[in-house]
């Protein structure tokens, strides 16, 4: 990548780690496991990729280093269920409610107004996950669809913890997220019947390209483009998700659910693309 600017390869960068995130769902339901054993297997394999890569900066850590921790491991866990139990479509499009709830919570944590143009985009979003729960739905498909709203909650909490550490922590949270889930999760390896080769495989894809490799090349990403940039990229993700499992598993979102994560993430993504305008708005006006 020597030949592209600073920028380009920051895009790039996101792109392909947009890609490998959006490939996570068609491996988990490809898989024989459990959700447990896949959680276990998953995250051993993306935390050894972090202790090979980031090695002794893995020890600056704090408070919040672990409460982030025990968040992002929620969200790792509670991804993998509603991909199991519901369509992958409804889980990954659920999940990325997560901007919801931090337009909703942080006006009270930091004490702060409501903006009109959040409040718009919260009845929106609402409205579009409203449509996941319409038309016929299956024991599994509810429960499903509720764990991955739960996902998107947990991910809220994270991000909202991630804005008040310390940068040099941040990345840290990652690490021990990862840790937690194979803490957690250890003893369901002692239920495997069988493991088969291709299950080794899967899982050993997951942890270490769709969960830890993505995770440094989005970082090296995001140190060159704008934030606004970056969360417009990684809408690839949801969108190939359902695509992929498509493909190689045969299950198609229903038309609600489809409409419905449209909706949730034109939503998102317009909000900020408005927030990032405004943002370079006042800079150049300062600027001048």
């Amino acid at each position: 990548m020597k030949y592209f600017p600073e920028h380009q390869k920051g895009i790039i960068a996101i792109v392909v780690a947009a890609i490998l995130w959006s490939t996570g769902g068609i491996f988990i339901k490809l898989t024989t496991l459990s959700p447990m054993q896949i959680s276990f297997f998953r995250c051993l394999f993306a935390a050894l990729v972090f202790l090979v890569v980031f090695k002794s900066k893995l020890v600056k850590v704090n408070f919040f280093t672990f409460i982030n921790a025990g968040f992002y491991a929620a969200v790792l866990i509670l991804y993998v269920i509603a991909t199991k139990t519901t369509t992958a479509a409804n889980a990954v499009f659920l999940q990325y409610t997560a901007p919801i709830y931090v337009l909703i919570f942080e006006p009270l944590i930091n004490k702060t107004k409501y903006e009109k143009i959040n409040i718009i985009t919260i009845i929106v979003c609402f409205i579009g996950m409203f449509l996941f729960f319409t038309g016929k739905l299956t024991a599994g498909n509810f429960y499903g669809n509720i764990i991955a709203l739960l996902s998107g909650v947990a991910f809220a909490a994270f991000l909202l913890g991630m804005k008040k550490n310390k940068k040099e922590h941040q990345f840290v949270s990652i690490f021990y997220g990862n840790i937690f889930v194979v803490l957690i999760s250890v003893y369901s390896i002692f239920e495997i019947n069988t493991f088969s080769m291709s299950d080794l495989l899967m899982v050993s894809y997951l942890g270490i390209f769709q969960v830890g490799a993505a995770y440094i090349i989005f970082a090296y990403g995001l140190k060159r483009v704008l934030a606004v940039e970056a969360s417009l990229i990684s809408m690839i993700e949801p969108v190939l998700n359902p695509v992929w499992v498509l493909i190689g598993y045969g299950e198609i979102p229903s038309l609600m659910a489809s409409i419905g994560g449209m909706i949730i993430l034109f939503t998102v993504s317009l909000r900020a693309f408005i927030l990032q305008s405004a943002i370079m708005k006042a800079r150049y006006k300062n600027y001048l």
